[in-house]
C-alpha cells in the first residue's frame, strides 16, 4: 500500500466533531477480470480504504473517474459486499444483511446516486416513490399520513408548493428538481448518514451551488453524517470538513479539506489541483492548454 500523506488532521477534526456513526476498516473490494488459461484475472477496485464518517460533518471523497470512489460509496451503503474489510455502524460490527435486518441498516445509511433521472422509475409519479419509501421503512401508515409526510418531505428540499410535483413523472421534472426527489426519498427513511455519490456532476452549472447549499442545508438540520463523493477539488474544499483523495483504488491524502487543497502534499492531489480550470490563469499562446 501507499504511504498516505497527511496533515494534522488525519484522523478527522478532533474538536466540536460529532459522534462516528458509519466507520469503514481497511475495505477491500475485488472485481473478476478476463479468463487467462485456467486462471481468472481479479481487479482490485478499493484497495484497504478506511474512513469515518461523523454526525454533523461532512467528508469529501475525491479523485478521477475509475480511482474506487463510488465503489467505496457503494460498499458503504451495501449495495455490493466487500471482498474483506470491516464496516461498523455506532461502533457495532456490521455482518450480512437480508430482510428485516437490510432494512434496518438502510433506513440508518442511504445513498443517492449520480444520475437522477436512472435513479428514479420512470413509470411512477413522484408521490409513488415517496409513499414507498414511507411505507418500507414504516415511518407513514395510511394515505392521509402519507401525504401529509410526502408534502413534508418536499418543502424540506425546496420543492414549493410540494402539492404540484406529487402528481408529476420523473421525465417531467428538471435535472435540479429529479435530484431534490432523490434527497427527499433519501430523508423518508430518516437516515443518520447520507451517501452522495456525485450529486450535482449531471447538472448544468448554474444549478450545482444551489444542490450543494441544499446538501449542507440538510446536513445541518438533519445532523447527517454526509459522504460527498466528487472530482471536484473545489466544491469539496467549499463544502466538506475532511477530505480524502483517491487513487487507483487507494487513499493516497487525508486530512482537513484546507490544508488538503490548500497545501497538497501528494504528487496525485498537486496534479489534479492543476488539472481544475483556473479562470486567472492566462495562456502564453491562444491554442495552448491550461497547465498547473
Amino acid at each position: 500500500m501507499t504511504t498516505v500523506p497527511t496533515t494534522d488532521a488525519q484522523n478527522g477534526p478532533a474538536a466540536g466533531a460529532g459522534e462516528v456513526i458509519l466507520e469503514a476498516r481497511d475495505l477491500v473490494k475485488d472485481f473478476r477480470g478476463k479468463r487467462v488459461g485456467l486462471h481468472r484475472q481479479r481487479f482490485r477496485a478499493v484497495d484497504h480504504v478506511s474512513l469515518q464518517l461523523r454526525r454533523g460533518q461532512v467528508t469529501a471523497l475525491v479523485g478521477q473517474s475509475g480511482s474506487g470512489k463510488s465503489t467505496v460509496g457503494r460498499l458503504l451503503a451495501q449495495l455490493m459486499p466487500q471482498t474483506s474489510g470491516e464496516l461498523l455502524l455506532n461502533g457495532q460490527p456490521i455482518t450480512a444483511h437480508r430482510g428485516r435486518a437490510f432494512i434496518r441498516y438502510t433506513s440508518t445509511v442511504q445513498m443517492t446516486l449520480q444520475d437522477p433521472f436512472a435513479s428514479l422509475n420512470p413509470v411512477h409519479r413522484i408521490s409513488y416513490i415517496l409513499a414507498r419509501a414511507l411505507s418500507i421503512h414504516g415511518h407513514a401508515k395510511g394515505a392521509e399520513e402519507i401525504e401529509e409526510k410526502s408534502l413534508a418531505l418536499l418543502r424540506k428540499v425546496n420543492l414549493t408548493p410540494p402539492e404540484r410535483y406529487l402528481r408529476r413523472f420523473p421525465h417531467e421534472l428538471s435535472g435540479g428538481e429529479r435530484q431534490r426527489i432523490s434527497f427527499a426519498r433519501a430523508l423518508a427513511a430518516e437516515p443518520q448518514v447520507l451517501l452522495a455519490d456525485e450529486p450535482v456532476s449531471m447538472l448544468d452549472v448554474t444549478i450545482r451551488k444551489e444542490i450543494l447549499d441544499l446538501l449542507d442545508q440538510l446536513r445541518t438540520e438533519e445532523n447527517l453524517a454526509v459522504l460527498y463523493i466528487t472530482h471536484d477539488l473545489g466544491s469539496a474544499r467549499a463544502y466538506s470538513e475532511e477530505t480524502l483523495v483517491m487513487y487507483r483504488g487507494e487513499v493516497v491524502e487525508r486530512g482537513s479539506s484546507a490544508d488538503v487543497i490548500d497545501n497538497p502534499q501528494h504528487e496525485y492531489t498537486q496534479r489534479l489541483l492543476a488539472a481544475a480550470p483556473n479562470p486567472r490563469r492566462r495562456l502564453s499562446n491562444p491554442g495552448e492548454e491550461f497547465r498547473g
